[in-house]
């Protein structure tokens, strides 16, 4: 019973100090990987733990469920109006960019290391894949926000690279046990059983959960263990079949994630939180199984191929994948710096361990040492550089209250709550009047404690609080009005955006006779859209920015691929 006892005790206080340690290390940058990994180190068999956990298969079954969970929320969070702009760069540089990130760091592998071309290979596809999650986590954190091009790009493929690498590393590894099987029958078979399969079965798996959720009534309570038992369902079985559980649970994900949903924000939240725990758990665990004292002898060659990985290979396998979708060269080289290595590489090098090869073990240790060298050297360095090449938005605060209504023929209704501060636009700004987005409904006002008897939308105070039934689809309307914002000056809308907002279909000569601005007679007749789509490389997004002789017109706002306000700036 003692035993028991210390068991629960222990492992509810390391879990506890992991989650208050976030709040120290998002201050000071630090990835939280590192230190969940730096965690199980200390609490492994050479640390003051001196925990000896040497199960590999059940640590690739940990390691297994918890990725499941991860990526299943990485979907429910991941908004379908993104694909327009971020799907195909994304899904290039889930492919064929793990392809050439695999090939290039297994080249060099292949001359330094003096491994067999199989070995090489496999130990590129390893850590070919990035994690993204980490370096968002990170970006947030620090009140961070990228473009939407950038950020979308970077979201989709953290969510479907992985099935890829995962692809890459067993095929090999199967070549490697089976020298005699033929390659390329191999490689296709494999590709199209685990990638056909998972896109399927995790897009008729999403449909049949988000079915299932909508129409059987349960307690509020269950509709999110229904969600997580579901998502582990449609893996179990896709893996069972042969497909790849990985691609499937994500793809579910975005289904569930982008349809009407029953409980859709206790869902949500749920998962946020069981992700968290499940990273938790994934990386404690993996700094448990590691012995630090086999990291210095393989220092030099993680040091090396690290190296080569972060400044050669996955830049060039970006510079190639995105090449015909013109990004403009800021954005390419923030994609490749976040080639961030996380979880990933390091459950995949439990696989040769399972399979036995006779190089197991120095390849977990080579790939844990290019972990680590990933997160202290990029994951420190991603808020700087995404400021460094002017990337960043002004930051979408969050609301302080936000509860879904279970309103009959209507699911999408939510009642939000703004408590006003001084630096609320709607009090600082002293606006005699605005619009509402035409969904919101005033709910109530409450001052000082005190519900109101009028609803006076144009009397607002700071400390007042604000109850609005709105739509989703205006809560960002809404939240440019009632949110306070404490952003740096650099990151206010006036710096970002410009002094005037202008509808995108006002004429560009007009808008140049008005501001003094010199533009060809021939140019005249454009809109400002028509004039911005013209002059932008790729297609665009909020934030971008064109210089037109004495101003700047900035995108402001887009509904779908319209852009429908700009910004102008005075230079």
């Amino acid at each position: 019973m003692d035993w028991s006892n210390q068991v629960i005790f222990l492992g509810a206080l390391v879990i506890l100090g992991s989650i208050l340690s976030s709040v120290v290390t998002s201050r000071l940058g630090v990835p939280l990987l590192l230190v969940f990994l730096g965690i199980g180190m200390l609490l492994g068999p050479e640390g003051p733990g001196g925990l000896v956990f040497e199960n590999i298969p059940l640590a690739h079954l940990i390691g297994s469920a918890a990725l499941a969970v991860i990526l299943f929320d990485g979907g429910l969070r991941t908004p379908v109006r993104n694909f327009r702009i971020a799907l195909k760069p994304a899904l290039g540089l889930a492919t064929v960019g793990v392809v050439l990130t695999s090939g290039l760091t297994g080249l060099f592998a292949y001359w330094w290391l003096g491994l067999s071309w199989l070995e090489s290979l496999l130990l590129g596809a390893i850590v070919g894949s990035t994690d993204a999650a980490a370096v968002f986590s990170l970006l947030h954190s620090r009140g961070l926000e990228l473009k939407s091009r950038v950020g979308a790009t970077l979201e989709i493929e953290s969510g479907s690279n992985d099935p890829m690498a995962i692809f890459l590393t067993i095929v090999l590894i199967e070549l490697i046990l089976l020298p005699d099987a033929v390659f390329g029958l191999v490689v296709v078979v494999e590709f199209v059983q685990q990638m056909g399969l998972g896109v399927v079965l995790g897009l008729l798996g999403g449909f049949a959960l988000l079915g299932l959720i909508n129409r059987l009534p349960m307690s509020a309570g269950f509709y999110p263990l229904a969600a997580m038992a579901g998502a582990l369902t449609i893996f179990g079985l896709t893996g069972l079949l042969g497909g790849s559980g990985f691609l499937a649970v994500y793809l579910a994900g975005l289904v569930v994630g982008n349809r009407p949903l029953e409980a859709s924000q206790n869902i949500k939240r749920f998962h946020d939180g069981i992700a968290s725990l499940a990273q938790i758990g994934m990386f404690l665990m993996l700094g448990v199984i590691v012995t630090p004292s086999a990291l210095p002898p393989v220092a030099l060659d993680a040091g090396l191929l690290a190296a080569v990985l972060i400044l050669v290979a996955r830049p060039l396998a970006v510079a190639i994948c995105l090449y015909p979708f013109r990004f403009p060269w800021r954005e390419q080289l923030f994609i490749a710096w976040v080639g961030l290595r996380g979880a990933v590489p390091i459950i995949l090098a439990l696989f040769p361990l399972l399979a036995g090869l006779e190089l197991a073990g120095y390849f977990f240790h080579v790939v844990f040492f290019v972990v680590l060298i990933s997160l202290l050297v990029q994951g420190w360095t991603v808020a700087p550089a995404a400021r460094w090449l002017k990337l960043e938005l002004p930051p979408s605060p969050t609301r302080v209250q936000r509860t879904e209504l279970d309103i009959p023929g209507q699911q999408e209704m939510e009642l939000v709550g703004y408590r006003l501060a001084d630096s609320t636009p709607v009090v600082r700004e002293a606006w005699s009047s605005f619009r509402l987005p035409k969904s919101a409904r005033l709910v109530a006002h409450l001052r000082g404690g005190r519900l109101l008897e009028t609803l006076e939308i144009l009397d607002l105070r700071a400390g007042d609080h604000l109850y609005i039934m709105v739509a989703p689809g205006d809560l960002s309307d809404l939240d440019r009005l009632f949110l306070a914002s404490e952003v740096p000056e650099r990151l206010s809308e006036r710096s970002v955006f410009g002094e005037f907002v202008l509808n995108g279909n006002a004429q560009l000569g007009a808008v140049a006779v008005a501001y003094g601005a010199a533009v060809p007679a021939e140019q005249h007749g454009l809109t400002l859209e028509e004039f911005l789509r013209k002059r932008l490389q790729a297609e665009p997004v909020v934030g971008d920015a064109v210089d037109l002789d004495r101003v700047r017109l900035v995108v402001r706002e887009m509904d779908g691929a319209r852009i429908t306000r700009v910004g102008l700036k005075l230079l």
